[in-house]
């Protein structure tokens, strides 16, 4: 699907711009001919992202943990833009542990950044849609780890649990403004700066894909667009899994193959 042009003067927002998938999204939107706001923790690295593209983007650092940086972020899109056409709640931490070793405050940091930090951006930037009267979509980046848990990663998993049923909660509130929320689960990539990865894991991991390879720029993109453009303006309330199949069994444990019928 060709989604050239479509988005041209829609104003899009894209949380945890510096990261992988966050990155990924935000190049799709602009070159569909969107105005980016992006957003992360650190300026420095919203800066270098956008010294390529021209002036009618614009970056705002902010912590997704304070609750008063967020507000602030709001503000300043309001007095940008008025309101923002399309939200990406695409931030997320995904740290390793055990659950007999994880303290009460990593458990928190991740719920605060992968659900908070999305229920709360989304009430602010949903009632600014309200306001404008122009309806919008929001897209909440979960994970199929929500369906299939993982050891070591139990409190990630249940983030995202969770995060799925409030894209159901917030589509319900908000299909009356014309409104649509949904969520999208792109498949599996190796790691970042804030949750590297060793080499073996990364080729255990694609090893057990059923698609046999990791997700690409293309494959995430072409799925968020498409959440947030006319193809899509009958879904709501959904989760879009693209991830090569992971998320519906692993191919790491098998038996023997037996012989055709």
């Amino acid at each position: 699907m060709d989604f050239a042009d479509e988005f041209n003067g829609r104003k899009v927002i894209v949380t945890g711009a510096c990261g992988i998938i966050g990155g990924w999204i935000a190049d799709g939107f602009r070159a569909a001919g969107a105005t980016l706001c992006l957003t992360d923790r650190d300026q420095d690295k919203l800066d270098r992202k956008l010294a390529a593209w021209d002036g009618a983007h614009f970056a705002v650092a902010a912590d997704l943990l304070d609750a008063n940086s967020m507000e602030a972020f709001a503000r300043t899109v309001a007095e940008r833009w008025e309101a923002p056409d399309i939200l990406i709640n695409n931030a997320g931490i995904y740290p390793s542990g055990f659950l007999l070793d994880i303290d009460l405050a990593e458990w928190d940091a991740v719920f605060d950044v992968n659900l908070r930090a999305p229920f709360y951006l989304s009430k602010l930037f949903a009632r600014q849609m309200i306001e404008a009267g122009t309806g919008g979509s929001i897209v909440n980046v979960s994970s199929g780890a929500s369906r299939k848990m993982r050891t070591t990663v139990v409190p990630y998993c249940t983030s995202k649990t969770a995060l799925d049923r409030l894209t159901k909660g917030f589509a319900l509130e908000l299909a009356e403004y014309g409104i649509r929320v949904n969520a999208l689960e792109p498949g599996f990539m190796a790691g970042s700066e804030v949750s590297p990865l060793s080499r073996e894991h990364v080729d255990a991991a694609i090893g057990s894909i059923p698609l046999g390879r990791p997700s690409s720029p293309k494959d995430v993109t072409s799925a968020a667009l498409y959440l947030c453009s006319d193809a899509g303006a009958y879904v709501t309330g959904a989760t879009l899994t693209v991830d090569g199949g992971n998320s519906i069994g692993t191919k790491a444990v098998f038996q023997a193959k037996k012989k055709a019928l």
